[in-house]
């Protein structure tokens, strides 16, 4: 398949589509200098975002967290609008939404979508599952809460971390990655929420650690409680994921993918993930 990119900016209070190849900001933009921005990844399905609502929220509760100007919803909706007109494959994609702070106070802030298609990678991984490590943060599970400064609970643009932590989970031979606090406890992926299956119940770590409230794992939980599975937030330990009947680490574009090694450990689903994966669908 060619790859069909499209881009659109918030100008001047308007919407703008530019070509993809063309620059959108510039080197004094605080978003490339120190990561001062946020960011939401909206899935494409059908050439809609059905789930579009849940992600505008998040990042509402992101601005607000770094006092960062926003344009407002409406504007967010018509750049999705703007990037969505021009997406004609039929394949599944994903629409990056992007708020710096651009040149800082006094000026407008960028606020920009994205939108391309899902990474074959991404694709691989939902169809044949993740090896997940698991590895340390290196802060209590309970220090964020008292720590805004620390931006607990906001989708920034800040994922060096992240991603350095991903590519040692890639040198080691594995997928993906779980971060544990310095005590033990659960927290999420990189770039998803953690949630595993026990004595017939779904569970996922509090968003009190600091973790992100995961717009996946909301869905999959109102879901599996309409139809009469049980759900709790608990802090849990590795011993707990190594103990469950599945495991999977969720994310919008993604979806919930099943962990089937961990920690060098295989480990099975019980045949559960096909439920999962139907609740979302629902």
């Amino acid at each position: 398949m060619n790859e069909q990119r499209s881009v659109a900016v918030w100008r001047n209070g308007t919407t703008e589509v530019v070509p993809a190849e063309q620059p959108v900001v510039t080197a004094f933009d605080l978003g490339l200098a120190r990561g001062d921005g946020i960011f939401e990844s909206v899935a494409v399905l059908g050439g809609r975002t059905p789930h579009l609502d849940a992600h505008l929220a998040r990042l509402a509760r992101s601005a607000a967290a770094l006092a960062l100007p926003s344009p407002g919803e409406p504007a967010w909706r018509a750049l999705v609008d703007a990037v969505l007109a021009g997406w004609t494959s039929a394949a599944e994609g994903v629409c990056r939404l992007v708020l710096t702070r651009g040149h800082g106070a006094g000026t407008e802030p960028t606020a920009l979508a994205l939108l391309s298609p899902v990474p074959a990678e991404t694709l691989r991984q939902r169809a044949e599952g993740l090896s997940v490590v698991t590895l340390g943060l290196g802060i209590p599970a309970d220090f964020r809460a008292g720590a805004p400064w620390l931006l607990g609970g906001a989708k920034t643009l800040s994922y060096a971390v992240n991603m350095a932590a991903q590519r040692h989970a890639h040198d080691l031979g594995a997928d993906d990655v779980v971060f544990t606090s310095l005590e033990g406890l659960l927290l999420e992926g990189p770039t998803s929420t953690v949630v595993w299956a026990a004595r017939g119940t779904l569970h996922t770590p509090p968003v009190e650690t600091g973790i992100l409230a995961g717009t996946t794992q909301a869905r999959l939980f109102a879901a599996a409680e309409a139809a009469g599975w049980p759900t709790s937030t608990t802090s849990g330990t590795v011993a707990d994921l190594h103990a469950a009947d599945a495991v999977w680490l969720l994310s919008g574009v993604r979806g919930a993918t099943p962990v089937h090694t961990l920690d060098g450990v295989p480990r099975g689903d019980a045949g559960l993930s096909r439920r999962v994966r139907d609740l979302l669908a629902g």
